[in-house]
């Protein structure tokens, strides 16, 4: 027990806590302690901000990690990134990396997988390159930005320009005024149609009069016997018709009064006699009258 002494047993305590401590800081770097990982390669020409131990993705899925990041100064455009691959998971020919990155600035490697069913061996080369994300889709938009800075320019020397015309402010003078005219017609027809509302009702009750008395005329009308009534129309026509040709015929007294010239002479001439007559009468009544207080008087 002479080999267990304090020094000893402290430096056993050492190495343990040592060992311990590398395996845990692998672990948190997320690196497999008790498993081997597939190694592959992929280079980059701009690593953007890439770094070991910085996690790798496939289909949004942690399946690795980035081993390592060998830059060579001959060739500062070919870097070569070593990333650790879970061993059950393959790669399909044509699978490429890309380096992105979200708002906070966390950097990762994310794998498009290839559609092939062709693997690749591990030590292969992936070809990688940088996710624009909406960041480098902005960057990409600067230029055509800048283009259009000297349109806008002009457009808005022309804005300024129409904002400057005293019709402008006359005319807004002028739309005040129409919506004031417009307030006040919404006002005169609100007040319209609250007194037709309150009229229609009346104007209802007598449309409801007129119609009942529409239908009584209606039920009076259908109730005669028209049948009837047009006989006794055509019976007084006939008659009347009658009536027309016997004044109109030879046969008749009025027919005679009304043809005959001789008969109308022989009245007018009797009527002209009657009328001489009445005049000498009138004139020597006492040619045709005799009376006497004292009884008659023979001649």
């Amino acid at each position: 027990m002479k080999y267990f002494t304090k020094e000893v047993q402290i430096g056993l305590v050492a190495v343990i806590a040592i060992v311990v401590l590398f395996f845990g800081m692998q672990f948190l770097k997320g690196l497999s302690i008790f498993s081997s990982n597939n190694s592959y390669c992929v280079r980059f020409g701009n690593v953007s901000g890439l770094s070991a131990n910085s996690p790798v993705y496939a289909n949004g899925y942690k399946v690795g990690v980035v081993e390592g990041i060998n830059y060579d100064y001959d060739q500062p455009n070919d870097i070569i990134a070593v990333i650790g691959i879970h061993k059950d998971m393959w790669l399909p020919e044509g699978t490429t990396a890309e380096i992105s990155s979200d708002l906070l600035g966390n950097v990762k490697l994310e794998l498009r997988l290839g559609a092939t069913s062709a693997r690749l061996a591990p030590g292969d080369t992936i070809n990688g390159g940088l996710e624009l994300g909406a960041l480098g889709k902005a960057a990409e938009m600067i230029p055509q930005i800048e283009g259009m800075l000297p349109k806008l320019d002009s457009i808005l020397a022309s804005v300024n320009a129409l904002l400057a015309d005293p019709t402008i402010s006359h005319s807004l003078h002028n739309v005040e005024q129409i919506t004031a005219g417009l307030t006040t017609t919404t006002a005169e027809l609100h007040q319209l149609t609250s007194s037709l509302n309150h009229q229609v009702p009346n104007l209802m009750q007598k449309a409801d009069g007129v119609l009942a008395n529409t239908g009584t005329l209606t039920k009076n009308l259908s109730d005669l016997d028209i049948a009837a009534t047009m006989a006794s129309v055509n019976t007084t026509l006939y008659n009347v018709e009658q009536l027309t040709a016997k004044l109109n015929s030879n046969d008749g007294t009025l027919g005679l009064l009304m043809r005959d010239q001789q008969l109308y002479h022989h009245l007018s001439s009797t009527m002209s006699h009657a009328d001489s007559l009445i005049i000498d009468l009138k004139g020597h009544p006492k040619r045709y009258v005799h009376f006497s207080l004292f009884g008659k008087k023979d001649k």
